[in-house]
């Protein structure tokens, strides 16, 4: 099962409000209490607390968003291309997604799709979805397997429409979806690797070694003309799980895993 992922979960937030998800039949987790996809570990009502004052082009940290947040104006769009990592279930339970949206690091909102890379009861699990945080996650039934390729956009297309595209391109398959939702801010745009988090808080990060993002645009441009700030991921002492790289011409970085928490 995935998680109810999406708004930057980070040190001093409050519990979160939680309901089940639906999962595929053959995706059971080991977790005692329902997974969720949020924005940034999302607080329900609230804005993301951060370890680090974020700011133009600076590094901050989260307790389950790393990746890059271009922020500081008003975000239309953004896309970016992965290779699904395979997750390494030797050291337990843990879970991880992969995903582009708009909103969620300075707003209480998240559009976005994306891929998760999960391990329960020592086996792997790979999926797909798309969410409208504060609804709920909806995976996609396709088949996702390690290696594969994909790109992910999110669009506004105006009159409160947004358009979420998934594609597989090493198997051949696109989900869009197009969902109707008035007053969202799009006040930032993102290329994020998540731990999701349950109503206990953020989950174990999976080992997923490292994903690396390409063609990263927000707004047709490139990642690197934006406002952005690159987050590393760090557990509730401020131990490191996972870290970002510096940008590559402006469109390409990649995201370490370092442990469990």
């Amino acid at each position: 099962m995935s998680a109810f992922h999406r708004a930057i979960r980070t040190l001093g937030t409050t519990a979160l409000a939680v309901a089940p998800l639906a999962v595929p039949a053959a995706a059971p987790l080991a977790a005692a209490s329902p997974l969720l996809h949020t924005p940034v570990g999302h607080v329900q009502g609230a804005r993301p607390f951060f370890l680090h004052t974020h700011g133009r082009n600076a590094t901050t940290s989260s307790t389950n968003w790393g990746g890059y947040a271009a922020h500081g104006s008003t975000y239309t769009s953004v896309s970016a291309s992965w290779v699904q990592p395979a997750v390494d279930c030797s050291k337990g339970s843990g879970y991880s997604s992969f995903w582009v949206g708009l909103d969620g690091y300075d707003s209480n909102s998240v559009e976005q799709t994306g891929t998760e890379a999960d391990c329960s009861g020592g086996s792997a699990i790979y999926s797909s979805w798309y969410e409208m945080y504060p609804a709920y996650p909806v995976n996609y039934s396709n088949t996702v397997r390690p290696g594969d390729s994909f790109t992910a956009t999110v669009n506004y297309l105006g009159s409160n429409r947004y358009q979420l595209v998934l594609t597989d391109s090493t198997r051949g398959w696109t989900k869009t979806t197009t969902k109707t939702q008035s007053g969202l801010s799009r006040a930032s745009a993102e290329i994020i690797a998540e731990a999701p988090s349950s109503s206990s808080g953020v989950l174990p990060l999976s080992d997923f070694v490292k994903v690396n993002f390409t063609g990263s645009k927000v707004n047709g441009s490139a990642l690197g003309n934006t406002s952005w700030d690159s987050i590393d991921i760090v557990d509730s002492s401020g131990a490191t799980q996972a870290t970002t790289s510096s940008l590559s011409g402006g469109t390409n970085f990649s995201i370490t895993w370092k442990k469990l928490n």
